[in-house]
């Protein structure tokens, strides 16, 4: 299909777009950046705040919202007020993107239903996982079916990686399932970015072995896991240098819980952020809550090895034995065995990380957001009629 995408109209709407800097708010920002460059027209409704974190590609409409306690960092948007609804009637929109199961997105498929405007939605984080990190997995069941209902009234889901979304179809939670990959910058990350100089200003030795995590601090990337690793090297007599790359509302949990010698290298972007990455000898990610493992593809770009849970954003990139290994997720023990042959055997981490290296050439940011374009151009020449909202 060739969608003609100076026809295009995109209503986006998103719980964070730009207020708080995300793998997955960054990946909107790059579709709605493309399709501007290709002529469509898009409109992004989402949160808004007097400091965000990067300026936003496109048009942004605020939405009314209120900050999540305990995590005031983040807003849920709460319903399309009557200014909003204006605006969407007067942007006129040819295909509604949803990218957070939120209540304003929950108003917005219903605004769309009513008027038979085609519905996507794309996945970019698993957040039925989300309560095991704070003592209630009981809900987990009960936001799964939440999630169900909401997504099985769009038409169709974007996911990034088959794995995820063969997980959605496991759960049922649509029948028309495309691929919305994610590309990583290469004139940020590569090999050549590594600096150890810079290394050696943070306290590293050439000769040590730099453990990487990179990400925000909060604890449903894992950090309890990623600790408890650590622990389990030190009891085995094993020595690394932990390299921790983000910030977040967890920082003062992590470094209670990590080697004493471990650094902080704080939040970076562009260049030094690729440096950051370099840095690294290897990767540990231990999170199962993302749909797609944009820091694992970002490390693979700079040719670092990778030790990930087996979950969807990992073992979407990573072929274990080439450009690293795949581990049970919680498991400590096995993710310290994977690290103890790397820090044994420097000739496998560089084997490994030049694969991957290899291996991240294929995700080019123009062709992957192309796809959505395609689904939004399927979508709208479906044959529709005004439903009435459920």
């Amino acid at each position: 299909m060739n969608t003609d995408l100076s026809a295009l109209r995109v209503a986006l709407f998103s719980g964070n777009y730009n207020y708080v800097r995300d793998g997955a708010n960054q990946a909107l920002n790059r579709l709605v950046e493309y399709l501007l460059r290709q002529g469509a027209a898009v409109r992004v409704y989402s949160p808004k705040v007097e400091r965000p974190a990067f300026e936003p590609a496109g048009d942004l409409v605020g939405l009314p919202n209120f900050p999540i306690p305990g995590r005031a960092e983040y807003r849920v948007p709460v319903a399309l007020s009557a200014e909003v609804r204006r605006n969407l009637e007067e942007f006129d929109p040819t295909i509604l993107h949803v990218s957070s199961p939120d209540l304003a997105c929950h108003r917005a498929v219903s605004w769309a239903r009513e008027r038979g405007l085609p519905i996507l939605a794309s996945v970019h984080t698993r957040f039925e996982t989300y309560p095991r990190y704070y003592g209630m997995a009981f809900m987990e069941p009960l936001l799964e079916a939440l999630l169900r209902r909401f997504y099985n009234r769009c038409d169709a889901l974007v996911a990034p990686s088959e794995s995820m979304a063969q997980v959605l179809r496991d759960q049922g939670m649509n029948g028309d399932i495309s691929l919305w990959q994610r590309g990583v910058d290469r004139t940020i990350f590569d090999p050549s970015a590594r600096d150890m100089a810079w290394r050696r200003g943070l306290g590293i030795a050439d000769d040590e072995v730099a453990i990487g995590f990179l990400g925000r601090l909060v604890m449903e990337k894992g950090l309890d896991v990623f600790a408890d690793t650590l622990t389990e090297l030190g009891d085995r007599g094993l020595k690394a240098r932990v390299l921790v790359i983000g910030e977040g509302p967890a920082q003062d949990w992590f470094a209670e819980h990590l080697p004493q010698d471990a650094v902080f290298a704080g939040f970076q972007k562009g260049a030094d952020l690729g440096r950051a990455v370099a840095g690294m000898d290897l990767l540990l990610n231990p999170s199962i809550t993302e749909t797609f493992g944009n820091v694992t593809l970002e490390a693979m770009a700079c040719g670092v090895p990778i030790i990930g849970a087996d979950a969807p954003g990992s073992n979407s990139l990573i072929v274990p034995g080439q450009t690293g290994w795949l581990v049970e997720p919680g498991n400590a023990a096995s993710f310290a065995d994977a690290v103890a042959g790397y820090i044994a055997d420097p000739a496998l981490r560089a084997a490994h990380g030049a694969e991957g290296e290899r291996r991240s050439r294929a995700f080019g940011w123009d062709a992957i957001n192309h796809a959505v374009a395609e689904v939004y151009g399927r979508l709208i020449t479906a044959d529709r009629r005004p439903i009435r909202a459920a």
